[in-house]
């Protein structure tokens, strides 16, 4: 029997090192003998944490439109003299929670974009080998990216995520209470009642409505989604 040298060890250790790697990574990056404390579980935990801060730092941005507008509703509505345009200030106020929350997202969907990739083209083919890999060219766009990271998506998108997620409900709100404050509190027409100051009620009406159908073609025009990840009516239908 031939006795093995030190130096034929340590080099068959290593070739058996090698053939325990798995090649779609990267040498070394899901050594099986690393287990669940391989570099590449310690970078996903890191990616799921910022991924997490962003998504609270979306959701604190929520919480602070939905109680801006509950207070403006309660005030408009609190006396008859109150006038209309506050729901309008509301709307206007909604708009800017709306653009800030819209610049959030696409920070977060940075994240979520690396957590995505890890899960597609590292967790679910080694939970599954014969599953086809999503982006064959995954390892060189995850390396770009954190050379130097990049937004993925406009932000009209970012608008339109939004927009569908929270904020079209929240409109759709202020627009019923703008309505039924210009004419169940009106003594006259509702035109009239819609007036603000020396702008007419008519170009207040016809800038609502313009508005609106701004929100709802931003929201609802079709698209090529750029997020990924992102749970959309037309995903959850099929």
């Amino acid at each position: 029997m031939t006795q093995e040298s030190p130096d034929e060890r340590t080099q068959q250790a290593e070739t058996d090192s090698r053939d325990a790697t798995d090649p779609l990574v990267g040498e070394g990056m899901l050594d099986e003998e690393m287990g669940p404390s391989s570099s590449m579980a310690h970078l996903y935990r890191g990616e799921i944490h910022r991924m997490t801060f962003w998504r609270e730092r979306l959701d604190r941005t929520t919480n602070w439109a939905v109680v801006v507008i509950s207070a403006l509703l309660t005030w408009s509505f609190s006396s008859s003299d109150t006038p209309h345009y506050v729901i309008l200030i509301g709307i206007a106020t909604l708009t800017v929670f709306l653009v800030i929350e819209a610049r959030r997202y696409r920070g977060y969907d940075i994240w979520r974009t690396r957590v995505r990739s890890l899960q597609q083209n590292v967790f679910a083919k080694g939970l599954d080998p014969e599953i086809d890999l999503a982006n064959p060219d995954w390892r060189t766009g995850l390396a770009a990216d954190y050379s130097r990271p990049t937004l993925k998506i406009t932000t009209e998108e970012a608008i339109a995520h939004r927009l569908r997620r929270i904020y079209l409900p929240l409109f759709g709100l202020l627009l019923v209470a703008w309505a039924v404050r210009i004419t169940a509190f009106a003594t006259d027409s509702w035109l009239a009642t819609a007036r603000v100051g020396a702008i007419p009620g008519s170009t207040v009406a016809l800038s609502v409505a313009v508005f609106y159908a701004a929100a709802l073609f931003v929201a609802f025009r079709p698209r090529t989604w750029r997020a990924r990840g992102e749970l959309r009516f037309e995903d959850l239908r099929k």
